[in-house]
């Protein structure tokens, strides 16, 4: 692969200044006035559901905002966007992706009249599935205090037993992970977490915005971010 073109380098440094801006800006109101700035998050929290997760008080994740951990996830994700390769209506990228098993496949393969069901509601029109990407908050990255102890992964074996901790949780879907090369996060620009809605290998449905902890209110896993590709069966 060669080096990005200059247009990405500019987008990216640009990226770079918004983030350190925000960062710097959010340590020092965080200093000056932290009441009002926790408040202010707490009512984030609030909006997204993170405040109504039972795992976690806002002491095990406000502290982290605005570190130096917390400066360089935001900057990934925010570049990782830049890359973005769906647009709704277009081809849904074939990446591979590992069976929890150690086999090898890809998101197709996942689209071709399985039935597992999620929840009854919606288990007779669409089957899931879910990739595990890479952890998001890392026990050696951005942590939250109170979450499960899972380090950077460094290899695929981390990945696979970081992935089996979810298992224990009772998904109700395929689990698979990604690549140790992370295609289908880059390719879906998937980091933190994202859901997508696909249909005879085009992808039905894309959300404006990333999905995570502040667009997506969903319960939080204790075990990092994944993403769900459901396919919806023709009515």
């Amino acid at each position: 692969m060669g080096l990005p073109p200059p247009g990405l380098w500019l987008k990216r440094l640009w990226v770079l200044f918004q983030v350190a801006l925000h960062v710097a800006i959010g340590k020092v109101l965080l200093t000056l006035f932290p009441r009002r700035v926790k408040q202010n998050i707490l009512a984030m929290g609030e909006k997204t559901g993170m405040t109504r997760n039972p795992r976690f008080s806002h002491e095990n994740w406000i502290p982290t905002f605005f570190s130096a951990q917390y400066f360089w996830f935001i900057l990934k994700v925010r570049w990782q966007r830049l890359e973005d390769m769906t647009e709704q209506g277009g081809l849904a990228p074939n990446c591979p992706v590992v069976c929890l098993s150690g086999e090898r496949c890809s998101i197709w393969d996942f689209m071709q009249g399985q039935t597992l069901r999620l929840i009854e509601d919606f288990g007779s029109i669409a089957d899931f599935l879910i990739i595990y990407i890479e952890e998001a908050h890392a026990s050696d990255g951005w942590a939250f205090k109170n979450n499960v102890d899972i380090k950077s992964h460094r290899n695929l074996q981390d990945r696979l037993q970081a992935a089996r901790l979810l298992l224990d949780r009772s998904p109700q879907c395929p689990v698979v992970v990604d690549t140790m090369k992370d295609q289908s996060s880059s390719c879906y620009a998937a980091l933190p977490e994202r859901l997508y809605v696909l249909q005879e290998g085009r992808i039905l449905y894309k959300p404006a915005r990333l999905l995570g902890p502040w667009d997506f209110p969903s319960k939080n896993t204790g075990v990092g971010c994944h993403f769900l590709l459901p396919r919806i069966f023709p009515t």
